[in-house]
């Protein structure tokens, strides 16, 4: 790992992939992908650009049947966005969809790979996708409404308090953030996960009361309440909140030399040669035999580092007694650095001259990773101390590693190290603000050879609570509470019970002076009650709540359905059909609204390719916000036949039909067979009717504020059970689709909201309903050619528009369809450019005139060429 390399390789890269590893090796965990993106460009490393790398390798004495060949954990890179160069995480965004589709693949592919090793011919599933960090929890969020698995969220850092922290130092406006690091896509991102996750993985407390509290979809206390009442069995108005735990991150120590055996090493091994980084930190200073005063961080404004040199340079006492060094990455030539870290790395050396420090502060150019613990050690051989001066600090990994190599801390009191320090108790904390602060904390664990003595002792003494091991102990038993869910191809699978992830078991451990006076209102009103969470860690017949949490987690998963199961009359009457769309080599989607003006154009495709599709290689679909009836009377106009079309996705993806595969028709009186399982896939979360009585009560409320009269309604015609429809008689006086989306997260009700047909009807689904999920379990499902797959869209449509163009499928979008939408996107969080890649070669614009070209060239070449097709 290029740890330094930028602002995006960084403890989180460490501990994703030591997390991934230790938890291949874990009883129970059959097999671990980290999925991450392949990157073949000259700056970066070879290795980037291989597709499959093992992180850790079977031992000699393992056994087949212990094991399997594809078992263990690996690094999966899949391509998206531009192949042949690196991005920063801040442009990675408008790629998402393309890494979906990709990731899916992989783990489609994979399932019938274990599934033949392992699974007795059925597929095998993830027992759970874990999002890291905000681009990852978006992606894990699609994933998991494509695939029916539970989902897990660890943010690392968060977009809303980086925003705060930024407009605190003053130094761009909020436009200007947004601009460089993309902030509110990001925190869109974060708001999804927190709508999707089942558990919300931190490093500390602070974290979830000070951080996550931020974020519209979160309210501790809130959350609290919602617990106790699935603990005593009580209604919870449809509402959802993810479950907060605190896990710290663990650490390897394997490659640790034990402190203690310093002594020895010193009779023992005196020819052996000091490590190369020892010299090339060690030529800075005048005198290297004073204690070293050690920081390891990214020359990054937020690790406040220049308050550190500050706070050295003006502390004489200070100066006297010890050496700094500063370990900020690798550069080569500070011009090629970017801007923010040049500009920090530059204030470092300016105050260096300025309080003439030369002698007494190292900072070399380059280390490996295999140096970090050599560079521990040295400071630890000097009697030395480790500080992490940050503004803020999530976690605080680095200070971990200092405690295990002996080194005393001095850390910020904002985030993480409060909690370390708890443990560990090797140190001080210091307000990262006050330069004087800094400085007293240094002086005196160099100066009082006691208290550094102690501080290091009780570092060693508490350390192995942040083992790997312990890490993963505690991760697995909580993936066990949540309930198994596989994509399961059944019209009559009864399904469990209450999920034990919502039973008294899993978050509460006394709630009677909660339940007396817990009052939950419409409006998601906040009290000031507190509850203490459970501990897995308590002892029941000899045995912990963790340990057997975790012995059930690989039954749970090995146990969960795979039998495809019985089909009733219509749906076996329908499988035939059905299975076309795997044998279909190209498929047609027709995306919108305006279906009426894509009559002609649907007509004029299937006239060009009519040999083709006649011979089954083509299909087409319809993907609309209108309902069945309204589908089955326009296809009636153009005199369609229902048997034209693979299947229709009707109220903006909360519903999926197929033709039916005979001349009786359903029990709505329409020629069309709704698809069940499409509705259990969709059902997680979902309010259902209590939902839509807080909608009426919104509705209500709209209509009272309106001096026009009532401007939105319900559409009971228009509503199903997974869609309640309401018709807008004037669009230009409702609040904007983001401000409901607001309302509904900060009441805990996880639902999709959708403005469509231009204004004059709003959706609201389910989360992990749309019309771009759908074709992704169409894909899933069927095995629908997804990179053959055209879908055709116009200049703008509904809110969830942005869905349908990007991923690994291609778009046409029709000029002059869809331009009244315009004003539904006006007022977005953030633009289209942040969603969509305006240099996707997979999307194409077209003229309504160019759809008459297609029947003067060949159709296959014509219809899947985006270069031909217009």
């Amino acid at each position: 790992m290029e740890l330094g390399r930028d602002s995006d390789t960084g403890g989180q890269v460490k501990y994703v992939v030591e997390l991934a590893r230790a938890l291949g090796m874990m009883p129970g965990v059959y097999r671990v992908d980290l999925l991450t993106r392949q990157v073949s460009a000259p700056d970066v490393d070879w290795s980037y650009g291989e597709p499959t790398e093992m992180l850790n390798l079977i031992s000699s004495d393992s056994t087949p049947r212990e094991y399997g060949e594809s078992s263990g954990a690996y690094i999966i890179r899949i391509p998206f966005g531009p192949k042949d160069k690196y991005i920063p995480k801040e442009r990675l965004w408008p790629y998402i969809p393309e890494f979906v589709d990709g990731a899916l693949k992989h783990i489609i592919q994979m399932s019938k790979v274990l599934g033949e090793q392992v699974g007795g011919g059925d597929p095998v599933w993830p027992a759970a996708i874990h999002g890291h960090y905000a681009d990852a929890g978006d992606s894990a969020a699609l994933l998991s409404g494509s695939l029916n698995v539970p989902m897990i969220f660890t943010g690392h850092s968060l977009g809303r308090d980086k925003l705060e922290q930024l407009l605190k130092q003053g130094r761009q406006s909020r436009e200007e953030i947004n601009s460089t690091y993309k902030i509110m896509r990001r925190i869109e991102g974060e708001e999804l996960t927190l709508d999707v996750s089942e558990i919300v993985i931190t490093s500390t407390r602070q974290e979830i009361e000070e951080q996550w509290r931020l974020y519209d979809g979160f309210d501790p206390i809130l959350e609290r309440k919602l617990r106790a009442r699935m603990r005593r069995g009580v209604s919870c108005h449809g509402r959802f909140m993810p479950r907060m735990v605190v896990i710290p991150p663990g650490m390897e120590f394997n490659h640790i030399v034990p402190p203690d055996l310093d002594e020895a090493e010193k009779h023992e091994e005196k020819s052996a040669p000091d490590p190369t980084i020892w010299s090339e930190i060690m030529r800075f200073f005048s005198n290297p035999r004073k204690p070293m005063i050690l920081a390891l961080a990214r020359p990054d404004p937020k690790k406040n580092l220049t308050t550190l040199v500050k706070a050295f340079g003006e502390c004489r006492p200070l100066r006297e007694l010890a050496n700094l060094t500063l370990i900020m990455g690798n550069r080569d030539d500070i011009e090629e650095m970017s801007t923010t870290n040049a500009s920090v790395l530059l204030s470092i050396l300016k105050l260096i001259d300025k309080y003439d420090l030369y002698g007494h502060v190292a900072y070399p150019k380059h280390h490996k990773q295999s140096d970090v613990p050599d560079i521990y050690r040295l400071a630890a051989k000097t009697k030395g101390v480790f500080i992490n001066p940050a503004f803020i600090e999530p976690f605080g990994l680095t200070l971990i590693e200092a405690a295990a190599h002996g080194l005393p801390i001095v850390a910020t009191k904002n985030g993480g190290p409060v909690d370390i320090h708890r443990v560990l108790d090797n140190g001080l904390l210091v307000d990262p603000h006050d330069q004087q602060s800094i400085a007293d904390a240094l002086l005196k664990l160099v100066s009082d050879k006691h208290l550094w003595a102690k501080c290091r002792q009780n570092g060693l003494k508490n350390i192995h609570l942040f083992s790997w091991p312990e890490h993963c102990k505690i991760y697995l038993s909580r993936i066990a509470t949540c309930k198994p869910r596989h994509p399961k191809w059944q019209t009559n699978d009864a399904e469990g019970e209450t999920s034990e992830s919502d039973s008294p078991s899993d978050s509460l451990r006394d709630v009677q002076d909660l339940s007396l006076n817990l009052k939950l209102s419409v409006d998601g009103g906040k009290t000031e009650e507190s509850v203490t969470l459970d501990n897995a860690s308590d002892t029941v017949n000899g045995k912990t709540k963790t340990d057997q949490l975790v012995s059930t987690l690989s039954k749970n998963n090995m146990d969960s359905t795979r039998k495809v199961g019985s089909m009733d009359k219509e749906d076996r009457n329908t499988v035939n059909k059905l299975l076309t769309l795997k044998r279909r080599k190209y498929i047609f989607v027709i995306a919108s609204d305006e279906i009426s003006e894509f009559l002609e154009i649907i007509k004029k495709v299937i006239q060009a390719v009519q040999k083709d599709r006649d011979a089954g290689s083509i299909g087409f679909i319809l993907s609309t916000s209108l309902t069945i009836s309204e589908i089955n009377s326009l296809i009636a106009s153009g005199n369609f036949r229902p048997s034209d079309f693979d299947a229709l996705i009707c109220n903006s993806g909360s519903e999926l039909y197929y033709p039916s595969g005979t001349s009786e028709k359903s029990p709505t009186g329409l020629p069309f067979v709704v698809d069940l399982d499409y509705q259990s896939f969709i059902e997680y979360r979902w309010g259902g009717e209590d939902l839509r009585k807080t909608l009426i009560r919104w509705v209500t409320s709209i209509n009272e504020k309106s001096k026009e009269g009532p401007i939105i309604s319900e559409d009971e015609t228009g509503s199903t059970a997974h869609c309640h429809a309401y018709k807008v008689k004037n669009p230009t006086l409702l609040p904007p689709v983001k401000e409901l989306r607001k309302l509904m997260r900060i009441q805990a009700l996880r639902c999709h909201v959708i403005h469509c047909q231009n204004g004059t009807r709003l959706n609201v689904i389910p989360v992990l309903a749309s019309r771009c999920q759908a074709l992704r379990y169409l894909y899933v499902r069927w095995g629908m050619n997804f990179s053959n797959t055209v879908v055709f869209v116009g200049e703008c449509g509904d809110t969830d528009y942005e869905e349908l163009i990007g991923g690994i499928h291609k778009t046409v979008i029709m000029k002059g369809i869809g331009c009244d939408a315009h004003k539904l996107h006006s007022n977005r969080s953030y633009p289209l450019e942040d969603v969509v890649p305006l240099d996707n070669p997979n999307v194409v614009q077209a003229e309504r005139k160019d759809v008459d070209d297609i029947r003067t060239h060949d159709a296959a070449k014509q219809l899947f060429s985006l270069n031909n097709i217009i």
